[in-house]
């Protein structure tokens, strides 16, 4: 049987910060934010939005009455959550309608954790082959105006549908994943901005890719020629390039070169948006398919890391008509409102937080369907446009 991604769809806030703009304001060469780092653009998030209204807005594109029903479990991977004890998954599933007969979980390893969803959700499907699961990377990164992390922070969500018969990415059966316990990035429950060694990090992830892939490789017996491209966790580009060229290195023959364009392929849409966490790779997985003309039935490589610190190596084989079965991300980029820097800070200290106060936004100029009304009586108050 074949279990798979058979949707895909992705959500982001209306609002956007131009990086050189930041550059100057900040005193910085705008060429350490756009070549250095590899972002042009970063997600702006107003405090009418959070990890819910985005997960439920990037689901919403891909739902039909029809997909609905076969929806059995709601999975939410995200390091944003808004709540100790009940699970993001819930609140989307109320803003969306689906039955009150479905399973709905939270989960929680820095970035990785929309891959184990996957993973799980491709186990619920292969015992129930009838149902289909909504899996959810839904994150907000923040680390502080004025800090050297700001250049990496982003918003937005992916959604997806696992399911048998896919139509766009069918999982193959062997994947490779690591973990150890590594002081690389982390939040403690008392703060809202993540603490971060980000040189060790980059190391770290380096390390973790280049171990699971040559895992992969001894586990398959396969070759860097069996793959049309690699896709990679990107929390900022130029970490993407910097996993493919510890694996090529000096090598600079047709199949290193189909990779490093596929890999710039799927860099553009980062560019524009930012650190997603826990949805970063599958961004990149989109703006590859989006971005690039690859066949059906290439094989495509992904790689996915959480700080603290957990990666996985695995493979899929991409299906016949897979670009009908995604929103036109690019398109829709196009229509978003540009801040400046001065709003950008205003709209980055509004954010709820951990605030205790009742407290009431004013969701009148929010495009997005649903909305992050405030908060009464400790509870956060939703609404659907």
């Amino acid at each position: 049987m074949r279990i798979g991604i058979d949707r895909m769809a992705f959500a982001t806030t209306n609002d956007y910060l131009d990086l050189v703009e930041l550059a100057k304001e900040r005193g910085v060469d705008p060429n350490k934010f756009t070549i250095g780092i590899g972002q042009d653009l970063q997600a702006v998030v107003p405090p009418t939005q959070d990890i819910v209204t985005l997960g439920a807005t990037a689901a919403k594109k891909l739902l039909t009455p029809e997909l609905e029903k076969n929806i059995s479990t709601v999975i939410v991977a995200t390091e944003s959550g808004i709540d100790n004890s009940k699970a993001s998954a819930i609140y989307i599933k109320h803003l969306l309608g689906l039955s009150d007969f479905t399973r709905t979980v939270e989960m929680k390893e820095a970035c990785y954790s929309a891959t184990a969803a996957i993973q799980f959700a491709k186990g619920v499907v292969a015992l129930n082959p009838q149902e289909t699961v909504l899996v959810i990377a839904a994150d907000i990164a923040r680390y502080g105006l004025n800090t050297p992390g700001e250049v990496t922070q982003g918003a937005g969500a992916v959604a997806m549908l696992i399911s048998r018969n896919p139509h766009i990415l069918t999982l193959e059966d062997t994947t490779v994943a690591s973990s150890k316990d590594i002081m690389d990035f982390w939040r403690p429950l008392y703060a809202t901005e993540a603490l971060v060694d980000g040189k060790y990090s980059t190391n770290v992830y380096i390390e973790f890719f280049l171990q699971t892939f040559t895992r992969y490789q001894q586990l398959t017996g396969r070759e860097l020629a069996d793959f049309a491209a690699l896709t990679f966790h990107m929390p900022f580009t130029k970490m993407g390039k910097k996993g493919l060229e510890g694996l090529l290195k000096d090598r600079n023959d047709e199949v290193a070169q189909r990779l490093r364009t596929q890999l710039t392929a799927s860099q553009l849409f980062s560019r524009q948006v930012g650190n997603l966490y826990t949805g970063s790779l599958y961004l990149s997985l989109m703006s590859l398919l989006q971005n690039s003309d690859l066949r059906a039935g290439s094989r495509i490589g992904l790689f996915s890391y959480g700080s603290g610190a957990e990666g996985e190596f695995y493979t899929g084989i991409l299906e016949d008509g897979y670009e009908h079965y995604m929103n036109n991300i690019q398109e829709e980029l196009k229509h978003r409102h540009q801040v400046s820097v001065a709003e950008y800070e205003k709209l980055f200290s509004s954010q709820l937080g951990m605030n205790d106060r009742d407290i009431e936004f004013d969701v009148t100029n929010d495009p997005l369907p649903f909305v992050l009304k405030g908060q009464k009586d400790h509870q956060r108050i939703y609404e659907a446009k």
